[in-house]
């Protein structure tokens, strides 16, 4: 059964960076993609970055494009979130997901939250003005 493990998650003020790390169990993941997603309190979740354990393209969203980094470790099965000069507008609880990965999708196909059928429990992140 696949796992997904966030932390790194806090208070930081605007401007700031936190890492967040998803660490996978379970899964041989070398055949997935992996998402970061974020809801905040009366918002719909969205796609922060989707990328293939595989490597290749990462796709992120406009809001995080030149901020936020994402990167894996292989031989930790941890996918990492590095987020510079944060903003208040990004406070909510990141989600890490996982799925397997369809021959012939991007990682475009993959912003959506319905693809993944892994979850993480979520990792709350605010960021103060």
């Amino acid at each position: 059964q696949v796992q997904l493990v966030e932390s790194g998650g806090g208070f930081v003020q605007a401007g700031g960076s936190l890492r967040l790390s998803c660490a996978a169990s379970g899964g041989t993941f070398s055949s997935y993609v992996m998402g970061w997603f974020r809801q905040a309190p009366g918002k719909e979740r969205e796609c922060v970055v989707a990328l293939f354990w595989s490597g290749g393209s990462t796709s992120y969203t406009d809001s995080v494009k030149g901020r936020f980094t994402a990167s894996r470790d292989n031989a930790k099965n941890t996918v990492y979130l590095q987020m510079n000069s944060l903003k208040p507008e990004d406070t909510a609880v990141y989600y890490c997901a996982a799925a397997q990965a369809s021959l012939g999708r991007d990682t475009y196909y993959y912003r959506a939250p319905n693809r993944y059928g892994y979850w993480g429990q979520g990792t709350q992140v605010t960021v103060s003005s």
